[in-house]
Formats: structure tokens, sequence, C-alpha cells
């Protein structure tokens, strides 16, 4: 059965390992929703969280190509236990004065921000699931969406334990 993952991935921060990560994923057919890296905790290392969609088996031969590559210090399934993810957009809308109010509320009602008010345009901050993303989203559409910028799931499990 397929279902969503979401993976996080330790790896030495050095030159081109995002790119045998992405070209593992790649060669071997298997698509990346999301994928962000990061400064980890660990000063040289960096941390991936990569979304990717397949069934048990598929997310299992993921872990053991990655772990066969030499930078990769550490794999965890997220989606093992409860996580906590969140995504940042950045979305230019059409304003003109006669609709900003209603997009303003609309803003408002999903507890996003203005960062910067044009003549005839909004940029809207948000931060939050890929749910809220793709609602505002879908609520904004109608107005205009002149430029979308997603930032990609940033994710990590509940409680006090770490990945580690």
């Amino acid at each position: 059965m397929m279902k969503r993952h979401t993976i996080s991935v330790l790896v030495n921060n050095h030159p081109g390992v995002l790119q045998r990560v992405a070209g593992l994923f790649g060669r071997r057919g298997f698509n990346i929703e999301s994928i962000t890296v990061g400064q980890s905790e660990e000063a040289g290392l960096s941390r991936m969280i990569i979304v990717t969609s397949g069934d048990d088996n598929m997310i299992e031969q993921v872990q053991k190509q990655l772990n066969k590559l030499v930078d990769v210090i550490q794999i965890v399934d997220l989606t093992a236990h409860p996580l906590v993810d969140r995504e940042l957009a950045l979305i230019k809308v059409s304003a003109p004065s006669k609709v900003k109010p209603m997009i303003i509320s609309i803003v408002e009602s999903f507890r996003a921000s203005i960062v910067d008010m044009g003549v005839e345009s909004l940029i809207i901050q948000v931060v939050g699931d890929q749910a809220k993303m793709n609602s505002l989203v879908e609520l904004l559409k109608p107005y205009g969406i002149l430029e979308l910028s997603r930032t990609g799931v940033t994710a990590m499990n509940r409680g006090e334990g770490s990945n580690k």
C-alpha cells in the first residue's frame, strides 16, 4: 500500500552529498515530493528531511541504499512515530484595493501574515502543514496567484526523545 513517508537523513556536510542522495532516488525511480536540507544540532552535519511515497518495501529499499552512501550517518523514518511537520510558503497574490479586505480576512483566518503590501499585490507568509498550505492556496486562486514559493517540509518526532 502506497503511504507518505517523511525520512530524516543525517549526513556529513560535504559538497555533492545532496546530489548523491537525490540521484539515488532518481536511479531507483522513486519520487521525492519534498526535500529540505539545513544545519543540524552537530557541527559539520546537515539534516535532510525527505518526503516520498511508497509501500513499506520501497521505503526499506531506500533506507538500505541510503545506508550505503559514505556520507550518510543516520536514517530515521519519522512517520513511524507521531511527528510535527511544517512548511513555509510565500504567496504573491493580485490585490486591487477593492478585494484587499477580503484577502486580508482570508489571511487572518489562516493565522498567516502579510509581509509586503504593494499597490496591486500582497505577499502572504504562511507556516503550517501541507493541508493548511493547500487550503490557503485554493482560497487565494480566484484572486490570482502571481507567484508561489514553498520551502518543503521540515519535521521531527514529538516528545522528549531525539532521533539519535
